[in-house]
């Protein structure tokens, strides 16, 4: 636990910025996280750091504007139990404004569930998957490209390293044009279209 509160400790008296950008935590080590965007915004940029005498991750979200009207939201259940691999979709055309989770000790790893908002008549389009984000025992951040909106993340636990690699899911939103208006899936070059949840 000491090494825990030095490493936080070090990070809060350096004021440490990477890339120019303020490193600020929404959860302490072996906490709960649990992130909302403000009501109009869908999470843009990801960041988090893994410690591995504490085998848990700190976090870092932020929001950028998504909403002309007010949006439809709700909380997904859990979408993973301890050790499992997951693989989560937004439902229909929305995008994803918030993330919940808890550490457990005995696991070493965390449960998931995401907040989800959209509105009507607007449609997602042009959707893809990344690449892994991260390899293990890292700190990644990653930024939701131009144009693009977070709709999904999937991620797997390795039980050596105690630690979780991480893909997610970006759209394009726009005016509900096609009869069905629903969204529209397809691979974006050099990002690595999945044909299965993790491949």
């Amino acid at each position: 636990m000491r090494d825990v509160t030095l490493h936080l400790l070090l990070i809060a008296i350096a004021g440490v910025a990477v890339n120019g950008q303020e490193l600020r935590w929404q959860n302490d080590y072996d906490k709960p996280l649990h992130f909302m965007c403000p009501t109009d915004g869908s999470i843009n940029y990801i960041k988090s750091i893994h410690h591995n005498h504490a085998e848990d991750c700190l976090w870092d979200l932020s929001c950028k504007p998504t909403f002309d009207s007010y949006p439809r939201c709700s909380w997904s259940n859990y979408v993973n139990w301890f050790d499992e691999e997951f693989y989560y979709s937004c439902p229909g055309n929305s995008v994803m404004s918030g993330m919940y989770s808890y550490h457990e000790n005995k696991q070493e790893d965390r449960r998931w569930k995401f907040y989800c908002c959209d509105e009507p008549g607007v449609c997602s389009y042009d959707c893809y998957w990344t690449n892994f984000v991260n390899n293990f025992d890292e700190m990644f951040e990653t930024s939701v490209p131009a144009h693009y909106y977070l709709t999904g993340a999937g991620s797997y636990h390795d039980n050596g390293k105690e630690d979780r690699r991480w893909k997610y899911r970006f759209c394009t939103r726009s005016a509900c044009t096609r009869q069905e208006g629903q969204e529209g899936e397809k691979g974006h070059e050099g990002q690595g279209e999945d044909s299965g949840p993790l491949a």
